[in-house]
């Protein structure tokens, strides 16, 4: 089987670097390693979604996480670390990633991301883009409606009340790109997950 990396879930694992290895001596980038058990255990649960195809939208991305983690902390995953963390633009690119995680409700301003980790705005543009296939803005509009979804179905917030803690001015403007990421409307879509009973992951 073949299972492709998704580099904007590698950036934000290296930019948290909880439990990953730093990184070592440089090694080949094509090889060939036995799967240790909790990676074995995690591509078997991704495998095994294919006979459960309605839950595939909520516990692929988190078994694909899983996956790219096992990968990043395993011996065999300095060939990983060393493709997205090679050279200085990766680094800063990471430095990045974390501040938008922990500012993400705040108003962005490119210029003063790009003078924060060092960069100039187009080159962070250019170079965030290509480690996360995302810009700097859709990076934020994702995480933002990531943890907007987490407060309405996990602490019972309303839609209007989440869309403020997350940094949208509009709630109409809210609403429109929740339901272009997740498929349906706010409380359509934490309505199916409440009755799923499924937990809700930033």
């Amino acid at each position: 089987m073949r299972i492709p990396i998704d580099p904007a879930v590698v950036g934000e694992l290296l930019a948290d670097g909880s439990g990953i290895p730093p990184l070592g001596r440089p090694v080949r980038g094509l090889g060939v390693i036995n799967l240790e058990p909790p990676l074995f255990d995690a591509v078997g649960r991704l495998l095994g979604l294919l006979d459960a195809p309605d839950e595939i939208p909520v516990l692929g991305p988190l078994v694909l996480r899983e996956i790219t983690f096992r990968l990043l902390v395993e011996p065999a995953g300095a060939r990983l670390r060393q493709i997205a963390a090679a050279g200085a633009p990766a680094q800063r690119v990471a430095r990045a990633i974390r501040w938008l995680r922990d500012h993400f409700a705040e108003p962005l301003r490119i210029e003063t991301l790009a003078r924060h980790v060092g960069m100039s705005p187009s080159a962070l543009h250019l170079h965030f883009k290509s480690m996360t296939a995302l810009s700097p803005l859709q990076y934020q509009k994702r995480l933002r409606l990531q943890e907007a979804r987490r407060l309405m179905a996990g602490d019972g917030l309303d839609a209007g009340e989440a869309a403020f803690r997350v940094g949208y001015e509009s709630q109409s403007q809210f609403g429109r790109e929740y339901r272009r990421m997740f498929g349906a409307p706010p409380r359509q879509d934490v309505a199916a997950l409440q009755a799923e009973g499924e937990p809700v992951h930033q």
